[in-house]
């Protein structure tokens, strides 16, 4: 049976750094309180009239270049966002016209930071059916300008970027994504989400005065949901594939918090030196965040041919998912 695999990473990040202490400049906050809780010591924002698709394009055209394909191969893009440019059209269809790729489909997965998992498992499943060959699969988010620069519980814990692959259709039938097991749980969404904007509660003045239109996270709970829900997913995958942790080459999990990655090391067994982190540097960048990481694990030469590596992410929803691929 015809099999997915990565023929091409790639990943932008904006130019402009904040760090732990740009930020005290305009909240209660310290570098201390941030890396103590978090792990995390500066990260990325867009410029004002940088989109998500203007991201998504840069990271886009760098998988393209390092799969030295030409780009009219693709047939098919999907993009993985909770902040798209506008509520529609698509991310996707915006990048498509910025591709100068006219008619394939296009469109956007909203599965917050499972999104590049979800989008990826799709794009798999696109690709074994036979219909599509050549796939894009992008994570992009501007989570910047979503964020209230007035809670320092959350504010410090985004950045922005975006990070893509190229999937294409091989004969190998070990190598590509072996494997996804993914879930989801809608029943507390107020847990991690963003309130206005919606049918539910569309804009009004009260809703732009009452902050409505920011993220809104309860930590604590999402840290306890996180890793249980992530620790038994991998779980799931392994055996799926009946592969035991000491199988895994690489982990790459959702750079969203160190303890929560430190806290799935355990569970799973793994010895952290197999995790590939960048959390201290770019924050959660959301769906952009599993594919910056694996983007800069390739071009570090941490992957190499026949090495398995386990993919693994949650988000709001909640969502959650793993992945294991054969490189």
């Amino acid at each position: 049976m015809t099999s997915a695999i990565i023929l091409g990473t790639g990943s932008y990040t904006p130019k402009k750094v904040v760090t732990n202490d740009d930020l005290s400049k305009i909240v209660d906050t310290s570098d201390e309180w941030i890396q103590t809780r978090t792990g995390i010591r500066e990260r990325r924002f867009a410029e004002e009239d940088e989109a998500t698709s203007d991201m998504a394009l840069q990271a886009a055209e760098r998988a393209i270049n390092h799969a030295r394909i030409a780009k009219e191969s693709i047939d098919l893009i999907i993009v993985a966002t909770m902040t798209p440019d506008m509520p529609f059209p698509s991310t996707a269809c915006l990048l498509q016209t910025k591709l100068g790729l006219p008619c394939i489909p296009a469109f956007d997965v909203q599965a917050a930071c499972s999104g590049f998992i979800y989008t990826l498992n799709i794009a798999n499943n696109m690709i074994r059916s036979g219909q599509y060959k050549t796939v894009l699969v992008v994570g992009a988010e501007k989570t910047s300008s979503i964020l209230d620069f007035e809670d320092r519980t959350t504010c410090v814990l985004f950045g922005d970027g975006a990070s893509a692959v190229i999937l294409s259709s091989s004969e190998e039938s070990s190598v590509g994504l072996l494997h996804t097991d993914s879930g989801a749980d809608g029943e507390h969404p107020e847990i991690l989400c963003q309130p206005a904007g919606g049918s539910a509660m569309p804009a009004t003045t009260d809703s732009v005065s009452n902050r409505q239109h920011f993220l809104k996270m309860n930590g604590k709970e999402i840290f306890k949901k996180a890793v249980r829900v992530m620790g038994q997913s991998c779980i799931n995958s392994l055996e799926a594939c009946h592969l035991t942790s000491d199988d895994i080459t690489l982990v790459i999990p959702h750079q969203a918090n160190m303890r929560i990655i430190e806290s799935l090391a355990k569970r799973l067994e793994i010895s952290l030196d197999k995790f590939h982190n960048n959390l201290d540097l770019y924050g959660n960048t959301s769906a952009a965040s599993i594919g910056i990481a694996l983007d800069e694990a390739v071009q570090a030469g941490r992957i190499k041919k026949g090495d398995l590596i386990l993919l693994v992410a949650f988000g709001a929803g909640l969502t959650w998912g793993s992945q294991i691929l054969r490189w």
